[in-house]
């Protein structure tokens, strides 16, 4: 075995990774605070990553453009909630998630109009050097995804165990009723949630477009294996996105370059398989919780 070869797939594993453990972490807010699966949530990274590339062609430079879009997406997901999401909450599964899939070719069509179909080019916040140790070869890219991928964790953490609101988002999340009782308002948490989810779509958006070509479609395959991601780590398991990410990230690298029935054209399938298989063996995934229910 090739060792260079191994480890420049790996290290491009991890920062693919680290890109589908963010968005899975925006999936795994949303489905912990609502019990919901966002299906519209590629879309809605996709369409927060064209408000960045719209600002770059005025003139803004990346890095403000980035953190424009990603807060105008925490805007735009606690608005979702409550003019969308909200209306269906009591309703059957199945309501909500043609709720999400509307939402997912209202977007992408939206998208499709304003900016057409034709792929765009958005510049990496962190630039185009590669550096190299031996013979492996790392991008700043891959270098710059994973540690915000580490500052997200971080914060996240930080705003959910010492803040007021991370506590008072938690009550609400964990027991409405109570939370309720107490003077929490549960809809406004669930609306900093939503936002919080998009902001974290955003930046996988924003993270994944410079390494392909921006254009509506482009978070689908993304949305996929994050997907896998958090249902290998477990829907209700931030930590269990993070580390479902990193996994799937690497394994779909590995399995392309190693496996040659693979290839790049079947990589996708690695993540379906992975889907189908954590719900067979283990459908709460790695971290994910169990139900306990009194009989």
């Amino acid at each position: 075995m090739d060792a260079t070869l191994f480890f420049n797939q790996v290290i491009g594993g991890l920062a693919s990774g680290a890109i589908y453990g963010s968005l899975a972490l925006a999936l795994v807010m949303i489905y912990r605070s609502t019990g919901i699966i966002n299906f519209a949530q590629g879309e809605m990274a996709m369409f927060s990553t064209y408000i960045a590339w719209q600002l770059t062609e005025w003139g803004v430079n990346i890095g403000l453009a980035a953190l424009i879009a990603i807060g105008v997406a925490f805007l735009a997901g606690t608005a979702i909630q409550s003019s969308i999401i909200r209306p269906v909450e009591g309703a059957d599964h199945l309501t909500q998630i043609m709720v999400t899939l509307g939402l997912f070719f209202i977007l992408n069509n939206v998208a499709g109009w304003q900016w057409t179909f034709q792929a765009q080019v958005v510049p990496s916040v962190f630039g185009d050097e590669i550096f190299a140790v031996g013979d492996v070869r790392i991008t700043a890219l891959s270098i710059g995804t994973v540690i915000v991928l580490i500052a997200e964790v971080a914060l996240l953490t930080l705003l959910l165990q010492k803040s007021r609101i991370g506590l008072a988002i938690r009550g609400a999340v964990d027991n409405a009723d109570s939370a309720e009782l107490v003077g929490i308002s549960v809809s406004r948490m669930l609306m900093v949630g939503w936002g919080l989810a998009a902001a974290f779509g955003a930046i996988a958006g924003i993270l994944v477009t410079p390494r392909l070509f921006l254009q509506p479609n482009v978070m689908f395959g993304v949305l996929i294996y994050s997907f896998a991601a958090a249902i290998l780590g477990g829907l209700d398991s931030p930590i269990g996105a993070i580390v479902g990410g990193l996994v799937v990230g690497v394994t779909e690298n590995l399995a392309s370059t190693y496996i040659d029935f693979v290839g790049g054209d079947l990589k996708i399938g690695v993540a379906l398989a992975l889907i189908v298989g954590v719900l067979l063996i283990k459908p709460n995934g790695l971290f994910g919780r169990g139900e306990v229910a009194r009989v």
